[in-house]
């Protein structure tokens, strides 16, 4: 595995197969489709940023690289993409072997232009605070408190709006200093852009031009009026202060038998509405901040009536869901409207209820938003994720914005799509593949926010054809991807940051143990799971087990080595043996299983899965398990029953939670208060050891995971078993060593082995 790390921290891209199938042939009967897990803005310490514009291709555009043929006497570069032949411009005139620019230098396959001719932008940072008022008086304590701290984060420069919702729609003017002073709109009404800008009077000093869209100070605003509603964050921190001081729970009575009148979709499309008229094409972040489900407007995902429950995953399979399709069909809307704008919309839904995250995802996940699902305002889980939103230092974000990612590859490769938070921008070309995945048909996409750790799953189609010509072969055995990102770093900078990877490919007999070479299995199994997820959310009556069985087996016998109908003789080489595990672990795991999973629940796993890179999604997919013991350091053990031990303590980390399991007789030994006895100073520390790393973890990761702190046979244990290989359960014979049992009936992970064996070899 170290070799593809290596790759990966050089160019932030995880390919499953790092040898290429050369053929469409091969390519399908590969299973896994060619694809590639990049990480556009990972963090390099030694990556160059070049202040000059970068060099193109005129036929293909792809940008001057290190696999480019250089003809230094001639001056000229051979694109390795399209072999169109360039001149070089006369400021590269004094080029040669022993002085070559950066972006020719072989280790700098990954670099950066920051383009003196692109001005930095002149809007700051614009943050939309949307906050829903129907809440408890506690959850309203607990969220006012949290963005007064995180307001005091905040840039000094950025600026700021406040809407707040509950029946109505209140937007405040902070830069009315003198009084609080807001304008309030219907919560069940549709407001358009025109007749927002005319009910909040921007057109007082300055009529309203007579054609053209409005946008901006630019087009028809006065920088007044906009500076009413969006105030720099040094200037309005008394008057946020007060207004969120004397925030009070929405007034509109509620009876017993009735859902509070809640008009999310309302209070975001005024969002976006005024941010369009007054910011557009700058980085500017909606962030809404939900407490319950929407019950009125265009977005509504349940009636008031308390008689009507919210819809689950039984309810989607039966389409027996009444405001689910007009809900989503909003948000396709808006998520629209934002792309053009190139505006972001940030979820943080904290309520022990469902608040529509399933609805939600799609205008969420195209413009690159973030998301935190937790039970309360006061939770851990939200207070630290929003915190981390504006830290800076080591643990911050790198939060960017307006990005634009483009593809360009060799002419044998076409794209499917991108499965990840994107949105299209429909630019059709010979490179697009008539297959679709995700977000396809195109080779340019917006990613509206980006951050650090954003990670695209590209997949790609092989449309080469079988060639009985092998002389072909022979010259030249590479496939060259190109990816550029376009974005606005967070100082205002427009930056271009290229990455170009070259890939052999193979092809005919004797291609297999190349193949298998080539093979990284972690990043196939997260290509796996985020098709798995895109297709159960876009194919009706598509079964995810049976499609991940077969491609497993598929798989194993294309791959596997033994003798026809012998499962004894079975055995996958090491590039493979863990991948049956992974699989394993993919169909028990939320992604596929929704059962005991909300709608919202299993959104909010999805799109989480869909933005992270291979390292964190393999913890989602299979957790890893660490055991401390008196005996040893913390070790590693495996993620079955068996590794429960009653003198152990268990560190699971399944990214959604972390969990610490105490084993029964370290339990007993806790409640007894040794560790607080001078002589059981080892006791202490081992006691101590799982915590520290919890924190750790725990530091380092966003959304913040739950911590869950639990006894063997304790109520809370449910967390560890329930991603454990069911080795030992309520009917199998043997006695376990560690004297724990689950309640299942699941196969085990031996079984389920078994059973690939048996089908493999036929």
């Amino acid at each position: 595995m170290t070799e593809f790390l290596d790759l990966e921290a050089q160019d932030g891209v995880r390919m499953p197969w790092n040898v290429v199938p050369g053929t469409r042939q091969e390519a399908i009967g590969c299973v896994v489709p060619v694809s590639a897990i990049y990480t556009p803005l990972k963090p390099f310490p030694s990556m160059p940023v070049l202040p000059y514009s970068p060099l193109r291709c005129r036929n293909c555009r792809s940008v001057l690289n290190p696999f480019s043929i250089v003809d230094f006497a001639a001056k000229i570069w051979i694109c390795p993409l399209c072999f169109q032949r360039n001149h070089f411009p006369p400021h590269y005139a004094s080029i040669s072997e022993d002085n070559l620019p950066a972006e020719l230098f072989p280790q700098y396959t990954t670099i950066e232009y920051a383009s003196p001719d692109d001005r930095p932008s002149s809007v700051p940072p614009v943050f939309m605070f949307v906050v829903d008022t129907c809440l408890i008086e506690e959850e309203l304590g607990f969220l006012k408190s949290a963005l007064l701290r995180a307001i005091e984060l905040l840039p000094e420069n950025s600026l700021i709006g406040l809407i707040t919702f509950g029946t109505l729609v209140h937007v405040h003017e902070l830069g009315f200093g003198q009084i609080p002073k807001t304008y309030v709109f219907k919560g069940s009404k549709e407001v358009s852009k025109e007749q927002l800008l005319e009910q909040m009077s921007f057109f007082l000093k300055k009529p309203k031009p007579i054609t053209g869209v409005i946008a901006g100070v630019r087009d028809g605003l006065d920088a007044e009026s906009i500076a009413r509603f969006l105030v720099p964050a040094s200037e309005c921190e008394f008057a946020l202060n007060s207004v969120l001081d004397e925030l009070q729970k929405d007034p509109w009575p509620v009876a017993s038998d009735q859902r509070a009148m809640r008009c999310t979709s309302t209070a975001l499309s005024v969002a976006a509405g005024l941010l369009g008229a007054c910011v557009p094409g700058s980085g500017a972040r909606i962030m809404a901040f939900v407490g319950g489900p929407s019950t009125e407007g265009q977005g509504a995902i349940v009636s008031k009536s308390l008689s009507e429950p919210i819809r689950s995953h039984k309810d989607l399979d039966k389409d027996s869901v009444p405001h689910f399709h007009k809900a989503v069909k909003f948000y396709e809307g808006l998520s629209k409207q934002l792309v053009n704008q190139g505006h972001v919309l940030d979820l943080f839904a904290c309520a022990l209820d469902q608040v529509g995250v399933a609805e939600l995802k799609v205008a969420v996940e195209k413009t690159g938003g973030l998301v935190v699902l937790a039970e309360s305002f006061g939770h851990s889980v939200f207070k630290d994720s929003l915190k981390r939103v504006f830290q800076s230092g080591e643990y911050d974000l790198g939060l960017s914005s307006n990005g634009i990612f483009e593809l360009n590859c060799s002419k044998d490769i076409k794209v499917q799509g991108i499965i990840g938070p994107c949105a299209s921008l429909e630019k059709k070309g010979p490179l697009c593949s008539d297959t679709v995945v995700g977000q396809g048909n195109t080779t340019a996409w917006k990613l509206c926010g980006l951050d650090k750790a954003t990670s695209l799953c590209l997949i790609f189609d092989i449309v080469k054809k079988e060639s009985p010509d092998a002389t072909i072969q022979s010259t030249s055995n590479q496939f060259y991807f190109q990816f550029l990102t376009y974005y606005q770093h967070n100082n205002g900078q427009m930056r271009l940051r290229v990455t170009t990877l070259s890939r052999r490919w193979v092809a005919g007999p004797g291609s297999i143990q190349d193949l298998i070479a080539g093979f990284d299995q972690e990043a196939a199994a997260v290509v796996m799971a985020r098709q798995v997820s895109f297709k159960m959310e876009s194919e009706a009556d598509f079964d995810p087990i049976r499609w991940l069985d077969r491609a497993l087996i598929q798989l194993c016998s294309r791959f596997g080595d033994y003798q026809k109908d012998s499962p004894s003789s079975f055995s996958l080489s090491p590039r493979l043996s863990i991948f049956p595990q992974f699989i394993f672990h993919l169909r028990r795991s939320q992604f596929v299983q929704v059962f005991n999973n909300s709608p919202d629940e299993t959104a909010y796993f999805r799109m989480i899965l869909n933005r992270e890179n291979v390292v964190n999604s393999v913890v989602m997919i299979q957790p890893s398990l660490i055991s401390y013991s008196f005996h040893s350091g913390p070790e590693p053990a495996f993620l079955d029953v068996a590794a429960i031990a009653a003198d152990r303590i268990l560190l699971l980390d399944s990214y959604f939670t972390v969990v610490i399991f105490h084993g029964a007789t370290i339990a007993q030994w806790r409640k007894a208060g040794y560790h607080n006895q001078p002589e059981h100073q080892a006791f202490a520390q081992l006691l101590q050891a799982p915590r520290d790393d919890a924190d750790t973890i725990i530091k380092e990761r966003f959304p913040g995971p739950r911590l869950v702190v639990c006894d063997q046979h304790g109520s809370q244990a449910r967390f560890l078993l329930a991603k454990l290989n069911p080795s030992a359960t309520y009917n199998s014979e043997a006695t376990v060593p560690g004297g724990d049992i689950i309640f299942t009936d699941d196969v085990s992970f031996e079984v389920f082995l078994d059973h690939l064996q048996r089908l493999a070899v036929q």
